[in-house]
């Protein structure tokens, strides 16, 4: 058996043009999202309860980097309480040890993550820092925020 190197470029270039076609459908991931960029808005001192109380409002930055139907309601996901409706992704807020202050789990969409908040009594020390953990229960994703100050 003799090498015939005709022979052998055209099974060479055969099997490129497989490869290219078997790769072409193929479908690529979507990009990663990134973590989100949690800034401080204001400091409000508000009444609740009959309590003096101040709410620390915070925005994702970059809420406009999430899709909407990482927000819509997934009722086949479990509920949050009674709410059978809650969103696909939920948002929780804790302190610079971990410890959870606050969260979200009915946000309609993307755009909701420039409306978070916690609120603390008056006299009560707010952390130094907090970051969000935003909890995508369909993908099992969590995207975890920078730490952001809680003073202006």
């Amino acid at each position: 058996m003799r090498f015939n190197p005709l022979k052998a470029s055209a099974q060479v270039l055969a099997c490129l043009i497989l490869v290219a076609i078997t790769t072409a459908g193929a479908a690529t991931p979507p990009p990663a999202l990134p973590n989100p960029v949690l800034i401080l808005l204001n400091v409000v001192p508000f009444q609740g309860n009959g309590k003096n109380m101040i709410r620390y409002n915070y925005a994702v930055f970059n809420s406009d980097a999430y899709p909407d139907t990482m927000f819509a309601a997934a009722p086949a996901l479990p509920p949050c309480g009674t709410n059978k409706k809650a969103s696909r992704t939920w948002v929780d807020l804790y302190d610079q040890s971990g410890r959870r202050l606050y969260g979200f789990c009915a946000f309609g969409k993307a755009s909701d993550l420039n409306s978070i908040w916690f609120a603390l009594e008056e006299d009560v020390i707010p952390p130094s820092w907090i970051y969000i953990e935003m909890n995508d229960r369909q993908t099992s994703t969590k995207y975890k925020s920078n730490l952001a100050e809680t003073m202006p």
